[in-house]
């Protein structure tokens, strides 16, 4: 117990001279934002998600099968934004090498001035959104998290990936000391299931209780403050990505 909160506290409140500098909090303010506008394109945008493409590949599974209630459009959409905007970070990463920070504030910018527009079109249209305006408004989402997503790559922060939590959960098991395992790193993992958790808590909430296109102004929101905490730090000496 003792290790887990220490690593929760190192993670919450990290060493600015360490390997990482200030990016571990940062991440998990991230992930909050993946777990807000999943939450938003699942229960606004009609069953697809704009961060967790394993569901698409699913959803799009089940669509071909003639499952109802789900669309081969959405899912298809989602998918080829989310690598859109994976190849756009790319891009960045290759014009950024070694430079974490300016490469997490960039890519970090970029989405909140994406998810700003999602955000003003999700207050002018009915919700749950349908026709030219749900797609727009899931490649505008799709392609910001394709691009967290292969930043947070590149950035490295130990199971800190703030899009997927299916290896975080796999290693709080299976790196347990309780099956002779190096240790869980649990601390750390938890938090990150949490932030996600707690984004889509909220972001579900606000939905269902008629808030629709409030989830959309939060993840704004902390992306501005991700992206203006970043702009207000210079790079730690001891910062390195990968």
């Amino acid at each position: 117990m003792r290790t887990m909160l220490r690593e929760a506290r190192d993670t919450l409140v990290p060493d600015l001279s360490g390997p990482k500098g200030p990016l571990p909090p940062l991440l998990l303010l991230l992930t909050v934002v993946t777990g807000l506008v999943d939450a938003f394109s699942y229960l606004a945008l009609g069953r697809v998600f704009v961060a967790n493409m394993t569901g698409n590949v699913v959803f799009l599974a089940f669509s071909l099968a003639g499952a109802g209630a789900f669309s081969v459009t959405a899912s298809v959409l989602a998918l080829v934004a989310f690598a859109l905007g994976a190849l756009a970070g790319g891009w960045l990463i290759r014009l950024m090498p070694g430079q974490p920070l300016r490469l997490l504030r960039a890519v970090t910018a970029a989405q909140a001035l994406l998810v700003a527009a999602a955000c003003v079109l999700g207050a002018e249209v009915a919700l749950p959104a349908a026709g030219t305006a749900r797609w727009v408004l899931v490649v505008l989402l799709a392609l910001t998290m394709g691009g967290q997503n292969a930043v947070a790559r590149r950035v490295a922060v130990p199971d800190l990936t703030t899009t997927v939590l299916t290896l975080t959960v796999t290693g709080i098991a299976a790196d347990s000391r309780l099956v002779g395992g190096p240790g869980s790193r649990a601390g750390v993992r938890l938090l990150s299931v949490l932030a996600m958790f707690l984004g889509a808590l909220a972001g579900a909430a606000l939905i269902v209780h008629g808030h629709r296109d409030v989830p959309l102004l939060c993840a704004t929101l902390l992306l501005m403050a991700v992206a203006g905490a970043l702009l207000s730090l210079r790079r730690p000496a001891g910062v390195r990505a990968g």
